[in-house]
């Protein structure tokens, strides 16, 4: 009897350690990187019939999770929010346009959360950089779109970068390119979103 009861125990002791030590590498392949706001830029540039513009985002944030332990990384979530009133131009009357085109009194962020990853390769054999593509939901001025994201994500120890560009149209966020002047002066529809982040 006391043979079966420290037998028992020695199962469930191995038991224990097993699950132990198998959950262990799960939990820790796994990393979380918040978005820096203080390093790297997120900017929006345009057109218009008097000249080319541009805005930069002064408040951002968002979290990506990666798996790392394999041959290529794998992107497990990615989520990046832009505070929509935080796009500044330097120039207070074009910001005043911009955040009446965009609604922010209703909308206050713009978000991008990733849906799938499509593709992702090395950009050059044996280096921490990789080419990716991520399909996810963008929503500008409380309109939702599924875009393809290009963007190279870089891993360095503590910190990730990612950069990329992503060309993109107002209209199709049911959003009227901002005019000033009484009209005189229109915003081209089309806009271009330039990002170099640093994640921590």
């Amino acid at each position: 009897m006391q043979y079966h009861t420290t037998h028992r125990q020695s199962l469930l002791k191995a038991t224990i350690l097993w699950i132990t030590f198998a959950l262990v590498p799960l939990t820790l392949s796994a990393q979380n990187f918040k978005l820096n706001n203080g390093e790297g830029k997120v900017v929006v540039t345009g057109t218009s019939t008097l000249h080319d513009w541009e805005e930069v985002a002064e408040q951002k944030s968002g979290s990506i999770t990666l798996d790392n332990t394999g041959e290529l990384p794998k992107i497990n979530a990615l989520k990046f929010t832009v505070e929509a009133e935080s796009l500044k131009s330097g120039k207070g009357a074009m910001d005043k346009n911009t955040y009446k085109a965009l609604e922010t009194k209703k909308y206050k962020q713009i978000v991008f959360e990733l849906k799938s990853v499509k593709s992702i390769s090395p950009i050059t054999a044996n280096s921490n950089r990789y080419k990716v593509v991520a399909t996810g939901n963008l929503t500008i001025a409380g309109s939702t779109n599924t875009i393809d994201l290009p963007f190279n994500l870089t891993i360095k120890d503590d910190r990730v970068l990612l950069e990329g560009k992503k060309p993109l149209k107002m209209t199709d966020y049911n959003i009227e390119p901002p005019k000033a002047l009484l009209g005189t002066i229109t915003t081209g529809d089309e806009i271009e979103v330039l990002f170099n982040t640093v994640w921590k």
